[in-house]
């Protein structure tokens, strides 16, 4: 079996410096290069997974095809290299703490006193060489979360520590993002930051590889010397990440940094080729040189907090970039919509995207969104709730079902027309009543969907509780709003669709989580399509 490298990637001074990106990026390089490559990410907090965590607090929970609940890095992770991720890509402090106490109540310690050193870290590693030990790969990327100092990221720096040790010289390495502010008051670059971000660093026993410096400026040489000296790196592993206009330049930022070719040597790699990025490029130009510009607004109810919704926004970004388009998108509080002002909230749009959720709050505004769209026959894609919404909406408004709602909403409806299935009533954990990850849906041919698609079969990634009642599904046909799309085995409805309408499609699963740069989702490219016709026209 071939010999895994490691790339650790640590972060200090401040969080949301960008570690999945660079982490993404990288791995991007190395794939580019020939090398097989994958990221996991290992989150401080003690919930198992995010599954039960409110977007404002976490942002949007990511789904893999194995049907995991996992950190929104993952979708970067994805959106970059195009290759599934797993349960195993994504760990928790909760998850180490659950696995080590099962073991612990199993008896499997042999009555002896367990602790954070060395049966939580022994976790950790055996977690963090888990796809390594896979042998699909030849160098594993591991994100920490949080940033050095924290308290609760302490059993992960350890085990770090003891991995670098364990895998000896040339088969791991750390690189330690952090802050070099600039100080508008002095005009100047300051370092202190990250001397002291790597300062902590060393105090848990780790010497950082190579920095990666986030800045608004440039670094000049004198500051990369400087950096270089005191924090005690060479001077080519000071990386300089500057803003950049997109997430999408950072490969070809850090390419040009020479943050590849540092941690290969680093690693006793070959370089092999010069990374072959001519797709990525390709896609870059489209999405900085658009023929058009469109507006798609997205109503939903975490808008406040973009990163609720982080995978829908880039997968609009792809689905216009495919199309040559320049995606505008117009949020919108669902629970500032209703029926007196719906008209002018819209009323400039060329497509809307009514997003997923969970409970009561800002439903009835998604309701009036619907309707508002299928009778002025704009452009609609609906996700999840926003496709449950489209249901109620037709029918309260086409079927003459005025109370018709969901039972999540409402649990005596006396049209119930989603509802809760029978086999997940008897279960209590929140995060076992859902429906998760990947699923086979079959595509009516001759639909709107069929033609999306150009495939009878697929499979997309589920997160859910509440599905169409299949009760009602004759009466919708009926009145014109069809089933385009159900699961094989189950019979349930994935996919509806209006006929008599230019673009009404609701999804009952999550499209935006398997959309890349590499292979945008069809949804969203024919979505963005919809829209510049509409606005032609």
């Amino acid at each position: 079996m071939k010999q895994t490298k490691y790339i650790f990637v640590t972060g200090g001074v401040t969080s949301s410096l960008g570690k999945g990106i660079i982490a993404a990026s990288l791995a991007k390089l190395l794939q580019a290069r020939g090398y097989s490559a994958t990221i996991q990410k290992f989150d401080p907090y003690i919930n198992v997974d995010p599954g039960t965590l409110n977007p404002y607090e976490h942002g949007e929970c990511f789904v893999t095809n194995d049907g995991a609940e996992t950190d929104l890095d993952l979708g970067h992770y994805e959106r970059f290299l195009n290759v599934p991720t797993s349960q195993a890509n994504n760990v928790t402090t909760g998850r180490v703490y659950l696995s080590v106490i099962e073991k612990e109540r199993r008896g499997e310690f042999l009555g002896k006193t367990v602790q954070v050193v060395p049966h939580i870290t022994n976790e950790i590693k055996e977690r963090m060489q888990l796809l390594g030990k896979s042998g699909d790969y030849d160098i594993v990327i591991t994100e920490i979360g949080g940033t050095v100092g924290d308290i609760e990221s302490l059993p992960y720096i350890e085990s770090v520590r003891q991995l670098l040790w364990d895998l000896g010289d040339n088969n791991a390495i750390v690189i330690h993002l952090t802050l070099v502010p600039y100080l508008a008051a002095a005009g100047e670059l300051k370092t202190k930051p990250t001397q002291h971000s790597v300062k902590t660093l060393m105090e848990s026993g780790i010497k950082a590889d190579i920095l990666v410096c986030r800045t608004e400026h440039n670094l000049s040489t004198e500051i990369r010397q400087k950096l270089a000296q005191f924090c005690n790196v060479k001077p080519d592993s000071v990386i300089q990440s500057i803003d950049a206009d997109t997430i999408y330049d950072v490969p070809n930022l850090m390419l040009a940094e020479g943050l590849d070719k540092v941690a290969l040597k680093k690693l006793d790699l070959p370089e092999r080729t010069t990374p072959d990025l001519v797709k990525w490029n390709e896609f870059i130009h489209k999405l900085k040189n658009p023929l058009h510009v469109v507006n798609v607004g997205l109503v939903g109810k975490y808008v406040e907090l973009q990163d609720s919704y982080k995978s829908i926004l880039e997968a609009l970004v792809h689905g216009g970039a495919e199309n040559q388009i320049k995606v505008n998108i117009v949020s919108i509080q669902s629970d500032n919509i209703n029926a007196a002002n719906v008209a002018e909230k819209l009323k400039n749009l060329d497509a809307v995207l009514v997003a997923p959720g969970f409970g009561s709050r800002g439903i009835e505004g998604k309701i009036e969104t619907v309707k508002y769209v299928r009778e002025n026959n704009v452009p609609f894609l609906g996700i999840c709730l926003g496709m449950q919404m489209a249901v109620i909406e037709y029918a309260r408004n086409v079927l003459g079902y005025a109370t018709a709602n969901t039972t999540e909403v409402n649990e005596s409806t006396q049209y119930p027309v989603i509802t809760f299935m029978e086999d997940q009533k008897n279960i209590t954990d929140k995060g076992g009543t859902m429906r998760l990850g990947g699923w086979d849906c079959k595509l009516k041919e001759g639909s709107k969907a069929f033609e999306i698609y150009g495939e009878s079969l697929i499979n997309e990634r589920h997160r859910h509780r509440y599905e169409f009642n299949n009760q009602y599904l004759e009466d919708f046909e009926k009145a014109g709003l069809i089933a385009s799309g159900w699961n094989p085995d189950t019979g349930l409805v994935e996919v509806v669709e209006l006929e008599s309408h230019p673009f009404f499609v609701g999804v009952q699963f999550h499209p935006e989580y398997k959309s890349t740069v590499a292979k945008p989702h069809p949804l969203f490219v024919s979505l963005v399509k919809a829209a510049i016709d509409n606005r032609t026209k």
